[in-house]
């Protein structure tokens, strides 16, 4: 299948009604589900669709609701896995996202001690991974830790009310780039993610009850969101809790 089908497909599932061809393209790019060098996305994701509506009918992934308009096909038949095959993926995926959020904190931990931190991984999550102190400041420290996924981007998602609790000066949030090569830090204060909140870089999902951070490496820079949004000077930049 190809890349503007796949996205066009995400987005719809996760917007759950049937979007213009322009919203579905905007929307994936954002998001990061769909890259493009084409001059005009837009229109190849709507061709996209129409030629699997012309082709499939019936089985097409898409329907047209209305013009320039589609949504997910409610009649395409799924294909059907076995319950057990299932349960085993979801409790696979659960156990190896425990594992790397674990390995996240610790690594972050380690490198706060080696810079001089008194830092500890708090016992109870309630929002916060790591409490620090340095020079009788104490600092509060979200972990976010993830791989590489098929978009040649880091997701990361952030409980809107947690983000909201913890609204001080004093609160940075550290996303772990991880990588078999070399892991990364974007090390970010808190009041900089308020701002590419404002500035809609940073998306809200999950119906408002979430943050979803889409970090991008491109040619040696580092871009929050889109690529409008460049963050190098807060990659590896340990300097940046003071």
């Amino acid at each position: 299948m190809n890349k503007f089908k796949t996205s066009a497909i995400a987005i719809l599932r996760e917007a759950n009604k049937p979007l213009h061809y322009k919203e579905i393209t905007r929307l994936a790019l954002e998001k990061g589900v769909l890259e493009t060098e084409g001059a005009t996305p837009d229109a190849s994701m709507n061709a996209q669709i129409v030629m699997d509506i012309k082709n499939n009918g019936n089985l097409s992934d898409f329907i047209k609701t209305a013009p320039s308009t589609y949504d997910i096909n409610p009649t395409k038949p799924e294909i059907v896995k076995e319950p057990e095959e299932d349960q085993e993926l979801v409790e696979k995926l659960a156990v190896e996202s425990g594992y790397i959020g674990k390995a996240g904190e610790y690594l972050v931990c380690s490198e706060l001690l080696f810079r001089g931190f008194n830092a500890s991984i708090m016992s109870v999550d309630t929002g916060l991974d790591i409490v620090a102190t340095k020079e009788s400041r104490l600092y509060g420290v979200q972990v976010k830790t993830a791989r590489l996924n098929k978009f040649n981007t880091y997701v990361f998602d952030v409980r809107k009310v947690s983000f909201e609790r913890h609204n001080s000066g004093s609160t940075f949030y550290i996303f772990v780039l991880y990588s078999e090569k070399k892991t990364n830090f974007l090390i970010l204060p808190y009041f900089e993610i308020e701002k590419k909140v404002h500035d809609k870089a940073v998306l809200e999902v999950g119906h408002g009850l979430r943050y979803r951070i889409n970090i991008k490496l491109r040619n040696n820079s580092v871009y929050l969101g889109t690529l409008d949004h460049e963050m190098n000077y807060f990659l590896n930049n340990w300097s940046v809790l003071k």
